[in-house]
């Protein structure tokens, strides 16, 4: 079976609700396809990459979304239903991570080195606000009016979490600075879970992690979260990466 048609079946549209909830498991199916395909071919066939990972490191799988040339997801190859997962919170969440980070250049290599891998961001949604019940870490662009916010309240936001002065795409995110030497040893998955207020329902929260960078600020990443029922950061993302290679777009 071709890629385009077992990528195709994600994006299936279900009609009833046992349909619907078996639907939410067809990227944990898909992801099983490329692990047997790694180990009895040596292909990650029909993901771009898998990495099996070892007894000190999980595995995990780096797939296109059917149908989007630069959207693209880093998944477990073990069962993990989504952020709120409690197994997030210690080492594991970091590996995932930094697997996150290092798959960006999927991103950037399909956009011919227009943006560099420090550029594409990452977002992860909650279980509301995502499709399937198996965790994904969505790279792609930002949005250039997002980016172009960030660079202008950039020095206001520090290594805590504080409400953003604006909303951004209608959504008003709390926001907090990885600085370059802590991007491979933070795990987001745990700061989410001390966002200020009330006690967080992981299973409600969602967030988003984009590079700023400029001639007149230093290079950081901003994470940026908020709790919905249906919290879903991956709008700040662009999935037809309309400002690639440009300067960041006005505010709006």
């Amino acid at each position: 079976m071709c890629r385009s048609v077992v990528l195709a079946i994600l994006l299936s549209t279900v009609a009833t609700p046992v349909a619907a909830e078996a639907g939410r498991q067809v990227l944990w199916v898909a992801i099983q396809a490329c692990v047997l395909a790694k180990r009895t071919t040596g292909r990650p066939f029909p993901c771009l990459a898998v990495d099996l990972g070892t007894d000190g490191r999980p595995g995990t799988a780096v797939l296109r979304a059917p149908g989007q040339p630069t959207h693209t997801v880093v998944v477990p190859t073990s069962h993990v239903v989504g952020l709120e997962a409690p197994e997030l919170q210690h080492e594991r969440g970091n590996a995932y991570w930094r697997a996150a980070l290092a798959a960006r250049h999927h991103v950037a290599d399909a956009l011919k080195g227009s943006e560099s891998p420090g550029d594409i961001a990452l977002a992860v949604n909650s279980r509301g606000g995502r499709s399937q019940d198996q965790l994904h870490i969505h790279l792609d662009c930002v949005r250039p009016s997002v980016r172009a916010a960030l660079r202008v309240y950039a020095r206001g936001i520090h290594r805590t979490w504080a409400a953003m002065p604006i909303a951004l795409q209608g959504t008003r995110f709390f926001a907090m600075r990885i600085e370059p030497d802590e991007l491979e040893s933070i795990n987001p998955f745990a700061a989410i879970a001390q966002l200020p207020g009330r006690r967080p329902d992981l299973a409600q929260t969602s967030f988003a992690a984009i590079n700023v960078s400029g001639d007149d600020l230093p290079a950081s990443l901003i994470l940026l979260a908020y709790r919905a029922k249906d919290a879903h950061a991956e709008k700040l993302l662009d999935h037809t990466c309309s400002g690639a290679g440009k300067p960041a777009a006005a505010i709006p």
